[in-house]
């Protein structure tokens, strides 16, 4: 059975391209936000198994979404990404509690799966 996957992310063309790529490598996207509310009210509803979650997000940011997601107890896998390095950062993307980070330029099925096989 293919991991259920939930795509945040504020630009429509990131979150195509996501699902392209992610969907081809066997994911089942199951749905997708644009911002950090849209993000936690679409994680009850969808129940996903991992979320993609962008950092910088127009209305909360990636990493007080991953806290909540942790704090609330949905018992998602979150895997952070953003168009800069994790270390760039600091120690907020360990801080979040999400499982990992993922450059953007790096998003693969395969990446995803090593950081939550880690």
């Amino acid at each position: 059975m293919a991991a259920r996957i939930l795509i945040v992310d504020d630009h429509p063309s990131f979150r195509a391209s996501a699902r392209a790529l992610l969907e081809a490598d066997g994911y089942e996207v199951v749905g997708e936000a644009e911002d950090g509310h849209g993000a936690l009210d679409a994680a009850l509803a969808l129940l996903p198994d991992i979320v993609l979650l962008d950092v910088q997000l127009p209305d909360i940011d990636g990493f007080e979404v991953a806290s909540r997601l942790r704090d609330h107890g949905y018992g998602v896998a979150v895997v952070l990404t953003s168009s800069r390095e994790a270390n760039d950062y600091g120690p907020l993307p360990q801080r979040s509690g999400a499982r990992g980070f993922v450059p953007k330029a790096e998003l693969s099925g395969d990446g995803i799966a090593a950081l939550l096989a880690a």
